[in-house]
Formats: structure tokens, C-alpha cells, sequence
């Protein structure tokens, strides 16, 4: 892999979007299960799908002591996929804060499930991961187990936080009881039975040997596996080996296992799962339920994706007309009509201020054409008071003018005022069905303005009014599709900006890594002068691109563009720019790229904190999940940037070691500990990684559901 820079987003906390699952009763509602637009159409997928719910609601009932099930389900169908009749459109569900994704693994790294988990002891996971594989092989049975099984020990995962009771990588322990040792295998409850054996297999079938003791270690050779017999008395444990028959319940007190060195011990300072589960807000909040079933059925509802849909609702009250906030609102919306939003979809623009103004119905877009026209309708001038709820309203009637409803559809909401109406309109939104994604500019936009995003579930962004940290561009280029259409994102590869000097210059190095390519747009703004400063910028090869040979709109004379033809050189893009202004001046360079080919996902990032909200002095943790498909990067060099409203902004060196905020080492997901807060308010945060081929790779994922080599039945080994 190639030396790579990949910029997440500017967002408002918390920046991942969230499980939308509710718990009522008991039983759990609202899941959502996507299946990846990459897929082919199938069925049976959706069939399987349905079958492991329906009894894996039956399994948890039981083993969580008749307190859960699973109530209700939604899956979401990929778009290209035959409508059919009962087919349901999307609302603000969507792939990417989806509980359950079915997807392909990348580099056919096999059909293990697994839950990607951020946290510690007690926190929720991001999300399951099922292959299709998984799901359509029968005789996969043999290895997992059944599927709603597996399905309840990812659960367990996801929504109570809990951890493997096993370990790959320390298989076996040394156990001492009444004073003698004896080498165990990392199980729980250690009461599971089985054989130490070295499975030896050729062409003509296998002939395993029992496993020899090593004097230098204290354990069994290497190689050795610990084959479980096939009947068992033991009913522990779920996180441990849910294929065994006899398994159908979580470790508890009495039969936790505390001397095993499985990762629940050291996360959950070696608590049993079920204690785990028994404190968490789900136990609290329920009580047990007096029957022998779950009562209710598992309900399933069919949502099919449809083309995106978005209406670009800006603020042109008399605010904007400060600090340089129309002009930085043309140059942010400008980037994310000709870079950033996918082709095919939809756009419409509305303004407002003490009234709504419909500046262009949804257009869709099929050609550059298209995206250029669009530009013509952005707002360049700024008056009057502020009405939110109009500016909504009209956005709204956009969308109803194409569509029936507004499900799925997509408000872009960017305001730097406040509004005493803003409460008029909130039911109305909480149903429309409509995700709004949020844009508070600047410290005086409305405290309430995020309600808008956590009703229905779009994103919370911020920018400050600090020219040299590009926030506002950086905060347009952050609203991608949900579709989990990677393919087709734009991909932020930089975005850096500073005040320059008189004839002074900004130098520095962009890298496209092989995985991107298309559609690569280099741009240039500056805040003063009405005449671009001197540019050159040369490739890997060293052909020189000027600043004649960039675009400079006659509707903004502060940016210039550059779209580089077919695929972008892979490796070191080099640039100075010279500020040839008569005063300093701001200078910013921001790069988008899309990935270069359908076969190779590009390498992305996603940011999260630890929780919404947060009381000085207690920390808060930021997450960076760096990821190509869903295999994780390890190795790289990650930097997070946090900009308060006021004051300088902190930056923090994320670090996968297992050590401090990070809770594994080597599982992609980059972890530190902030604390640096300068009061209360918004802030945002910026992640930059960047990797070379001498230290990055691939690794796997945690948190997997146990493969099982074979069993021990009758006395026979069965591998």
C-alpha cells in the first residue's frame, strides 16, 4: 500500500451515525439489517434472514431468563433489486447506521461474523457483519453453529458490550488448583469438555495425535487444538462456543471461568458476561416476562432504497453578510455540487431568511453540465431576520414536487442565527420521514438547531468562523451518501489552509494512494484578492500543472479548480503556492478523489466520540476507524484535529496499541483520551491518517464468532 491521506470529515459530536434501536417491553424494535448495494438480487438472502431472527427471538427469550426478544425488523433491499409490491421505501433508516450489515468480505477473508466494537466493558458495538455466504451455506452449520446462535452471541456484542471468551491468540492457560498445575484451554465455564489434539490432514483424510507438552512455555505445542465433545453438560457459554448443542446460556457467577485469558476477563476486569448484561440500562429498564415464549413474532418490514435526494436549505439572513459567510458558503456549496455529491442523484436549493425562496427544483444529476448550472443558483447576497422553519417548509416542498412523500429524502440545513419559531415545526419534522443534516455556522446559530439531526438521524456538523481551518468546506464535503455505495463517495485526500505573507509561499504534498484516482479535483481559495495567486502543482512523474491551467468561475473569483483527466498518478503530488496579493491573505488547498477502480475498495476513515455530550472535567474518547472494505489498517499515523468555538484548536496523535483509551491493539480502530476543553458549547473534529507500504497492512477483525475445528462424538474425532 502506498503512502495514502484520507480526510474524515468535519463534524459536529458525535460523528458516526447511530443505532436507531428501541427497546419496549422487552422486545427489541426498529432493527435494521442492510444488505449491501454490491450484492446481487437473492432471495433467499432475505428469507435466511427472516428464519435467523425468528429463531434466534426464541434463544435469547431463553437464555436472558425470559426478559429479551427480538420484536421488530426492518431490511433494507439495495436499489438495482427488482421492486416488488410490499416493498416499503426507506425513511431515515439507511445502510450506514444500520445494526446488521450483509456484504461481501474484502480479499476473501472468509465468512467468520464478527461486531465491530469501539468501546469498553458495557458500551455498544458499531454493527454486526454477515457475508451472504453465511447466510445462504447450510453447511456452514458445522462450523458456527446454527445461525440464530451466532446471531444472539454477535447481539451480545453489539447492544450489551460484552467480549469473546475465548482466545486465538493465548489458546491455552496454566491452571493451579490444590497446588497442582494443569494447561487448560481458554473456555467458558471450564466444565466444557473435549480433547488436545494436533489435527494432522492430508489428501487421504486426517490422523490427529494428542498434544505434546512444552517445556519452554508451559503450554501445549503449537499447532495443538483443544476439539470439544459434541455432548455436553454444560449450558455456558454463548460467548465462548454457541455451537455446542448443549449451549443456551451467557457464563455467570458460578460458572464464570476467571482464570481464563479471554478478552471478557481483561475488558470486564473479570466480570461474567451475564453480570455484564444484568447492569447494563437494558436489564434496568425491564423485567422479566411470565411466559414460556417470547409473546410476540418477530415482525419484518421491506424497505427498498431509491435514488438519493437532497434540497440544500441555506441561510441568507443579514448574518451571513459577516465575516465573510456568504462568500464561504458559495465556495463550500459550490464544492459539493461539482465534487462531492454522487451521480444520479437529485438536488434542489432553497434560501431563506424571514421568508423561503425556491432558487431550483430538483434536478438530477446526469453530466457536468448539470452540476455547473446548478451552481448558478447559490445565494451570493444577505439580508433580513431569520425563519428556520420556513426554510424547511419550502425544502420540503421541493421534494414534494417530484415525490409523493418525503421518505428518504435529505434536507442540508445550514444556518448562523438563531430562531425563537424553530419549535413550530419540529413535530413536523420528526415525521416527514426526511433525514436533516444540520450546519451551524459560527457561535450565535440556534442551540436547538441540532434537535432537527437527532429526530432524524442526519448528521450534526460545525464550522467556525476561522477562515485558515476550512471548516465549512470541510463540513459540506462531509455529507455523503448512506447507501454504502463506497464506490461511488468522494473522498476527501486534503484540505489544509493558512494565512500567507506578502509573496510568501505554501508548499506542500498531497498522495494519491492506488486505491483512488477518478474524478480528482485539486482547489485552490483565497480569501482577498479578486485574481488567483501563483500556482504550480506537478505530479509523480513531473508534469507541471500551472494556474492557467486551472478554472476560475466567473460567479466566485476565489477558487480555482483543477480536474485532473482520467486517473490521478499514483503517489507524491507536489504544490506551491505563491501569495502574489498586495496583503496577507488565506490560502487553502482542498483535494477529492473517487475510487479508481470497482474492484479495489478505497481506503476510508470514520470518526467517533465515545458520547454525546460531556461534564468537565471527565474525558472524552475519540475514535478513528481506519478501514479498506471491512478489513482494518493497522500501522498508520493518525492525527485529530479539535476546534472549539473559541479559542485554539487541540490537536491529538491517535494511537491502536491497547494502551490508555485504546482497548485492543491492532484492530484499525484509533483511540485517545480528550480532555482539553475550553467550556461549554459545539465543537468539531478533523482526522487526518497517512501510511506507507513499510508500515501499513491488513489485519482481521475482533470480536468473531468461534470457528470450530471439529468435535469429539462417540469417542471419534470428527474434524
Amino acid at each position: 500500500m502506498r503512502v495514502f491521506k484520507s480526510l474524515v470529515l468535519l463534524f459536529l459530536l458525535p460523528v458516526v451515525r447511530g443505532s436507531m434501536v428501541q427497546l419496549k417491553n422487552g422486545g427489541y424494535e426498529d432493527i435494521v439489517i442492510a444488505i449491501n448495494p454490491e450484492l446481487p438480487e437473492d432471495y433467499n438472502i432475505i428469507r435466511n434472514i427472516k428464519d435467523m431472527v425468528k429463531e434466534a427471538s426464541t434463544y435469547l427469550f431463553n437464555a436472558t431468563k425470559q426478559r429479551f426478544f427480538f420484536k421488530a425488523v426492518k431490511i433494507i433491499i439495495p436499489l438495482h433489486w427488482l421492486p416488488k409490491p410490499h416493498y416499503l421505501s426507506v425513511k431515515t433508516e439507511s445502510y450506514d447506521k444500520a445494526d446488521v450489515i450483509v456484504a461481501n468480505p474484502f480479499l476473501k477473508y472468509g465468512d467468520d461474523p464478527y461486531t465491530l466494537q469501539y468501546g469498553g466493558c458495557g458500551e455498544k458495538g458499531r454493527y454486526i457483519h454477515f457475508t451472504p455466504n453465511f447466510l445462504l451455506n447450510d453447511n456452514l452449520y458445522n462450523i458456527y453453529g446454527s445461525r440464530a446462535k451466532v446471531f444472539v452471541h454477535e447481539w451480545a456484542h453489539l447492544r450489551w458490550g460484552v467480549f469473546d471468551e475465548y482466545n486465538n491468540d493465548a489458546p491455552f492457560y496454566v491452571s493451579v488448583n490444590s497446588g497442582k498445575a494443569s494447561v487448560e484451554a481458554t473456555r467458558c465455564s471450564a466444565d466444557v469438555t473435549g480433547q488436545y489434539i494436533v489435527p494432522s490432514c492430508t489428501g487421504n483424510g486426517c490422523m490427529p495425535r494428542e498434544c505434546k507438552y512444552d517445556q519452554q512455555t508451559k503450554l501445549y505445542e503449537a499447532g495443538c487444538k483443544f476439539i470439544p465433545d459434541k455432548t455436553q453438560i454444560s449450558p455456558a457459554s454463548i460467548m465462548y462456543m454457541q455451537s455446542l448443542p448443549s449451549v443456551v446460556e451467557f457464563c455467570d457467577q458460578s460458572t464464570h471461568n476467571e482464570k481464563a485469558t479471554n478478552l471478557q476477563n481483561k475488558m470486564c476486569n473479570y466480570k461474567s458476561t451475564w453480570e455484564v448484561i444484568m447492569n447494563s440500562t437494558d436489564f434496568s429498564n425491564t423485567s422479566p416476562i411470565n411466559s414460556a415464549s417470547p409473546p410476540f413474532e418477530t415482525s419484518f418490514s421491506l424497505l427498498q432504497t431509491k435514488d438519493r435526494v437532497v434540497c440544500l436549505v441555506l441561510d441568507v439572513s443579514g448574518s451571513m453578510d459577516g465575516y465573510n459567510r456568504i462568500k464561504r458558503l458559495y465556495q463550500a456549496a459550490e464544492i459539493f455540487l461539482l465534487q462531492i455529491i454522487e451521480m444520479g442523484s437529485w438536488v434542489g436549493i432553497v434560501t431563506f431568511h424571514s421568508t423561503a425562496q425556491i432558487k431550483i427544483n430538483l434536478q438530477q444529476i446526469v453530466s457536468e453540465t448539470v452540476r455547473q448550472d446548478l451552481i448558478t443558483y447559490l445565494p451570493t447576497s444577505a439580508s433580513g431576520g431569520t425563519n428556520i422553519c420556513e426554510g424547511v417548509r419550502k425544502g420540503f416542498e421541493v421534494i414534494k414536487q417530484k415525490y409523493s412523500n418525503l421518505d428518504g429524502s435529505e434536507i442540508v440545513l445550514l444556518t448562523d442565527g438563531e430562531d425563537s419559531g424553530m419549535s413550530n415545526c419540529l413535530t413536523e419534522v420528526k415525521i416527514s420521514g426526511s433525514i436533516i443534516h444540520t450546519i451551524a455556522l459560527g457561535p450565535s446559530a440556534a442551540p436547538e438547531l441540532e434537535q432537527f439531526s437527532d429526530m432524524t438521524g442526519g448528521l450534526k456538523l460545525y464550522a467556525t468562523d476561522t477562515v485558515d481551518s476550512n471548516g465549512l468546506i470541510d463540513a459540506f464535503s462531509g455529507i455523503s451518501s448512506g447507501s454504502g455505495n463506497i464506490f461511488g463517495q468522494s473522498i476527501q485526500l486534503e484540505s489544509t489552509a493558512r494565512s500567507v505573507t506578502v509573496m510568501q509561499w505554501m508548499n506542500g504534498t498531497v498522495t494519491v494512494d492506488s486505491t483512488v484516482g477518478n474524478d480528482t479535483f485539486f482547489v485552490v481559495t483565497w480569501d482577498q484578492s479578486t485574481s488567483p495567486p501563483d500556482i504550480l502543482l506537478q505530479d509523480p512523474k513531473g508534469k507541471e500543472y500551472r494556474t492557467s491551467d486551472f478554472t476560475v468561475s466567473n460567479l466566485n473569483l476565489r477558487t480555482a479548480r483543477l480536474n485532473i483527466a482520467g486517473t490521478a498518478e499514483v503517489g507524491d503530488w507536489l504544490y506551491w503556492i505563491q501569495n502574489n496579493h498586495i496583503v496577507s491573505q488565506v490560502i487553502s488547498m482542498i483535494v477529492t478523489s473517487r475510487a479508481a477502480s470497482m474492484a479495489v475498495p478505497p481506503v476510508t476513515v470514520k470518526a467517533h466520540m465515545n458520547k454525546d455530550t460531556n461534564n468537565f472535567p471527565n474525558p472524552m474518547v475519540i475514535y478513528a476507524e481506519v478501514s479498506q472494505g471491512f478489513l482494518p489498517v493497522l500501522g498508520a499515523t493518525v492525527m485529530a484535529t479539535v476546534e472549539p468555538q473559541t479559542g485554539s484548536a487541540v490537536e491529538l496523535k491517535l494511537l491502536d496499541d491497547g494502551s490508555g483509551a485504546d482497548i485492543t491493539k491492532n484492530d484499525g480502530i484509533y483511540s485517545k483520551y480528550f480532555t482539553s476543553f475550553k467550556g461549554n458549547g459545539r465543537y468539531n473534529l478533523k482526522v487526518h491518517i497517512q501510511g506507507r507500504n513499510q508500515t501499513v497492512r491488513l489485519g482481521r477483525r475482533q470480536s468473531r464468532a468461534l470457528y470450530i475445528p471439529g468435535y469429539i462424538e462417540n469417542g471419534k474425532e470428527h474434524l
